[in-house]
């Protein structure tokens, strides 16, 4: 299949990408003890993309055999004669000067399902037994496998394997105003398949026990002052700003539809102490959460570099937008299913450490908040905000004080960078998450802990 796929693509004159994928997935999740999901699934297809005169044409299909190789590729090329003739854009050909070999040398590892349903009993029976005021209780576990061959037209050949493994156990309980109080987190997993990451459940023990406390922390705890405030926020929700409030903003399609980094090019959006970087494969030295090595347009994956010491650098790009603003294409055209076309899309996405120590940061706020969890967050082009806020601590006098109960920060990304004057010299990485940009996307973002100045809510 694969050198008909070569053969096909080597006679068509427009840039084109020929891509077959197969994803496996396999789920469990155990709601109070009972398993309430148990699912195991894989899908294959083929798609093909086809580039004339400024507009492309798609076509795809759920088999994987040469013919449906050969169709596909066939109305996606007739796709973009089709529209070409219809919208003419006459912008020429488009040339992916790279031409790139890469093909992933590990295999492909399964689990049975059998031994992931065991895996979260044995981690459910542990928090039932020795937390029985619990009100609920959940454990989710999730594996799965996206295996991509990629041709194009130029001539770059693509087998990569995008394995990823992580559990999620979340814990509720009542407060004494009757209120129902919840946290949850990742536990372990990553890049990777099972085996990789979890071998023992007793290994997950410590982490049930420092989420519980947490949890019983917060369920005494107060609700912020609202309105602007000196916050300390940790790692997660500095990946979500640099994700969800800067990240897409700097997505070159949505810098062409008008977002706030369309004018702001070359200029102070943050404090000289901030740097952001979508990292491709490799970040601060070490493998990346989700490593991209070519993305589905056959574009050698390198680092995009967002802003450098508080200045916009530049954007995430496609082939299309690369041309167009007139820079180097770095990989950033990713496609989930076989049946979508790839849109430019963050992979590793992070704010790079700073030199101070987590504590000197709580000791030099006198009146402030230490936020250390979120559970969701939402932002628009213009880089305004709104993150919920899970976990989080009262700073009075240098010293951590009472727990948080839930509540939100907001701002615009650029002022809330701007007012960064301390940063942790430690990052810390989020990667069970997926990017909802018109299609899922799997995704990583993180960073160190930033002082900064920020809205929060109240009660």
């Amino acid at each position: 299949m694969s050198e008909y796929m070569k053969k096909l693509i080597s006679d068509i004159n427009d840039h084109a990408e020929l891509r077959m994928q197969t994803a496996r997935t396999r789920r469990v999740s155990i709601v109070g003890g009972a398993l309430v999901g148990n699912m195991s699934s894989v899908s294959k297809g083929i798609g093909a993309r086809v580039y004339k005169n400024g507009v492309w044409g798609f076509a795809s299909k759920s088999n994987t055999d040469e013919n449906s190789a050969k169709e596909v590729l066939l109305s996606a090329t007739e796709n973009a004669g089709l529209l070409s003739a219809k919208i003419p854009k006459n912008k020429g050909k488009l040339i992916n000067a790279q031409c790139v070999q890469y093909s992933e040398k590990r295999a492909f590892t399964d689990v049975s399902q059998k031994t992931l349903v065991d895996f979260a009993k044995e981690v459910d029976s542990y928090i039932e037994k020795k937390y029985p005021a619990l009100t609920s209780r959940h454990v989710g576990l999730s594996t799965g496998c996206i295996e991509k061959t990629l041709y194009t037209s130029e001539g770059s050949f693509a087998y990569q394997l995008f394995p990823r493994t992580y559990m999620i156990v979340s814990m509720s309980i009542e407060a004494s105003d009757g209120t129902n109080i919840e946290l949850f987190d990742v536990m372990g997993g990553g890049e990777g398949y099972f085996s990789d990451h979890y071998s023992d459940p007793a290994l997950l023990f410590p982490m049930i026990d420092s989420l519980y406390e947490e949890l019983i922390n917060k369920k005494e705890g107060i609700f912020p002052d609202a309105g602007e405030a000196l916050c300390i926020i940790d790692s997660s929700i500095a990946g979500m700003v640099a994700h969800e409030a800067v990240g897409h903003t700097v997505e070159a399609d949505l810098v062409l539809a008008g977002s706030v980094a369309a004018s702001n090019l070359g200029k102070e959006v943050a404090s000289p102490l901030i740097s952001l970087t979508d990292f491709a494969h490799t970040a601060f030295g070490e493998k990346a959460p989700l490593p991209v090595y070519v993305d589905d347009e056959g574009t050698l994956c390198q680092d995009a570099v967002i802003i450098k010491d508080g200045v916009l650098q530049g954007y995430m790009n496609n082939l299309e937008s690369a041309l167009h603003f007139g820079v180097k294409p770095l990989g950033n055209a990713r496609a989930y299913a076989f049946s979508d076309e790839p849109l430019i899309r963050m992979r590793n996405t992070a704010i790079h450490p700073g030199k101070d120590k987590l504590e000197d940061m709580i000791a030099s706020v006198d009146k402030g908040y230490y936020l250390t969890r979120t559970q969701n967050g939402q932002a628009d082009t213009t880089g305004e905000f709104m993150f919920g806020i899970t976990m989080g601590y009262e700073i009075k006098n240098g010293k951590l004080g009472k727990a948080l109960r839930d509540t939100t920060i907001s701002g615009v990304a650029f002022n809330m960078l701007k007012s960064v004057d301390m940063l942790s010299d430690t990052v810390s990485w989020d990667f069970a998450g997926y990017c909802g940009k018109k299609q899922p996307m799997p995704v990583s973002m993180g960073g160190p802990s930033i002082r900064c100045k920020v809205n929060i809510g109240g009660r």
